[in-house]
């Protein structure tokens, strides 16, 4: 049976308390739902860059930017790698409004499918490894982890998976997301894709925490300032066998939670900058057309003339507005044309 060896230190003891504070500040702001799309748009560009950049993507940001802007037909992997995290997060943000599948085998599995989606065979897509894998320091150029046998993987994914099931209700979401994170790196359940997995699963988890704000949130991105610092907090060294007995998990709760309130104070930060413009508030004949597509799923520029006194070139422009702050998007063409809700509402 899993259990995690690790202490309350002072500093994870006012790291936690520190996180709390903040998630009750930011939960309290009041923002406009416009602005807020437009931040959790900007957070998964950065946790669509930072998470594949911390496994060696080479795309900057601004070409990620650009990738997810243009979505291309003929792709690098580099750029697949992007795009499936983008869909991921997109995926799981629909999934917290539907309710979340649970936070099962079957959900872990799902998570690995859609970022290794088109990046491996399809025979180790979405399934856990049938073959020893090795943890390789490339500067070094020497192994420096062997992780558990494959016969063992399932039996110690699912003893990690009851842990974090058993604990939810009475052990606080940071800790449980920080013990599963350097947990299912232990493991190396899959031969590749454990990093990606893991940082969309624990992003998940960490939503426990109550942050309504949970998609502004890209806590990837404090990893990827150093990538070195994150590795060797998170990983292990020399063979699972040997260490497993004394493997501690204090010091990656304490730089995990360091990395919660970094990314915590950046979303602040931006909130304290980000006001309200005519281009944002969305007016009462907005409010309307939206409300429209929410109920009949669609709406066309005849059914909304019928809905305000707005004349045709004004509606035009009631419609590139929304377009534009990405909440609604146009399908069809000449009269065939009608709108509706893009995924982010």
């Amino acid at each position: 049976m899993f259990t995690p060896k690790y202490t309350i230190s002072p500093r994870l003891l006012a790291n936690i308390k520190r996180i709390t504070t903040l998630i009750l500040e930011l939960n309290n702001k009041k923002i406009s739902k416009v602005i807020l799309l437009e931040m959790e748009r900007k957070a998964r560009e950065i946790s669509a860059h930072t998470s594949t950049s911390i496994e060696g993507n080479p795309l900057p940001l601004t070409e990620v930017k650009k990738i997810l802007k243009t979505r291309p037909e003929h792709i690098r992997n580099s750029e697949r790698e992007v795009l499936n995290y983008n869909e991921a997060l997109i995926q799981l943000n629909i999934g917290r409004k539907k309710k979340q599948k649970p936070f099962n085998f079957s959900f872990i599995l799902h998570l690995h499918k859609l970022v290794t989606k088109g990046l491996i065979s399809t025979s180790r897509c979405g399934k856990t490894r049938n073959d020893p894998v090795f943890v390789n320091d490339p500067r070094a150029g020497k192994t420096i982890y062997w992780p558990p046998d494959q016969q063992e993987v399932l039996i110690l994914l699912n003893e990690l998976l009851t842990y974090i099931q058993k604990n939810k209700t009475t052990f606080d979401p940071i800790l449980l997301a920080g013990i599963f994170h350097k947990q299912f790196v232990i493991i190396h359940p899959f031969m590749d894709g454990n990093g990606r997995t893991v940082r969309l699963a624990t992003k998940v988890l960490l939503a426990n925490m109550g942050l309504d704000t949970f998609n502004l949130f890209s806590f990837e991105n404090y990893y990827n300032k150093n990538v070195d610092d994150y590795f060797k907090n998170v990983g292990v060294r020399g063979n699972y066998y040997d260490i497993k007995k004394n493997i501690n998990f204090t010091p990656w709760l304490e730089y995990f939670t360091d990395g919660i309130i970094d990314e915590l104070l950046r979303v602040e930060k931006t909130m304290q900058q980000t006001t309200a413009t005519p281009q944002t508030v969305l007016k009462p004949h907005d409010q309307t057309l939206l409300k429209y597509i929410k109920n009949h799923d669609f709406i066309t520029d005849k059914i909304y003339s019928t809905l305000t006194d707005r004349a045709k070139p004004t509606r035009n422009l009631d419609f590139n507005k929304l377009i534009r702050l990405k909440l609604i998007e146009r399908c069809g063409k000449g009269k065939a044309t009608f709108y509706k809700l893009t995924d982010l509402l």
